[in-house]
């Protein structure tokens, strides 16, 4: 890297890099549903995509939502084309919901699992009926809403923001540059609202931060930064 590049350029250029990674990882998605209608085993490797999200949380909150999930990628840069980007209800953003869908998405995987449990591949399917059902129900949030709908409520999400919460990893850094012109809002798969926090020395630090540096890159007086 030149060493005349400063930090918000090398920044930007990291960003640019994973964007380009995470547009094209809902092929993994479509790949992975494709295949599991004939080979159900393979179902097991989304365990990955369970246990990723809440791994990553200790160390950096969503950012697994924002930069790996092959779901995300799939709202953002498919459903995203024909969703009327309406706000995010606020109910479904409530922690009473998020716990509701929480139980009752993790029941559901759990019954299922109780009674397919010693065959792998009974299992794999579980995982993949349960994958296809909750993309299911995201496509048609994206078509009613805003395509990261469901990601305000997914439950790996949900257990990643509490992760989050307790730790406030990675924060936001808002800077006196910040003009409050909310383009930060705008580009933001969940609406937050990083101006909120300018100026403040703990920096933005909503659980619910995707870490997905769009705002950082669409500041156009370079306010924001991760620290």
């Amino acid at each position: 890297i030149c060493p005349l590049q400063g930090e918000g350029q090398v920044e930007r250029m990291v960003f640019t890099m994973t964007a380009n990674i995470q547009s094209k990882l809902f092929w993994v998605l479509l790949g992975f549903l494709a295949i599991g209608m004939f080979y159900p085993l393979i179902g097991l490797v989304a365990l990955v995509c369970m246990f990723a999200p809440v791994a990553f949380s200790f160390a950096k909150g969503r950012y697994w939502c924002g930069n790996f999930c092959p779901r995300g990628s799939f709202y953002d840069h498919v459903a995203s084309r024909f969703s009327p980007q309406k706000p995010i209800p606020a109910f479904f953003k409530s922690t009473p919901f998020r716990v509701f869908a929480l139980l009752f998405v993790m029941g559901m995987f759990g019954s299922q699992m109780y009674y397919a449990w010693g065959s792998a591949e009974a299992m794999g399917a579980v995982i993949i009926r349960v994958i296809f059902a909750t993309t299911i129900v995201g496509i048609v949030l994206s078509l009613l809403f805003h395509q990261r709908t469901w990601c305000s409520f997914c439950p790996m999400g949900t257990i990643s923001a509490w992760v989050s919460s307790a730790r406030k990893p990675m924060p936001l850094l808002v800077s006196e540059a910040c003009v409050g012109c909310k383009l930060c809002t705008k580009v933001c798969p969940l609406q937050l609202r990083p101006y909120e926090a300018k100026g403040a020395r703990e920096g933005f630090t909503d659980p619910d931060c995707l870490k997905c540096g769009r705002c950082v890159k669409k500041c156009p007086k370079q306010a924001l930064s991760f620290e």
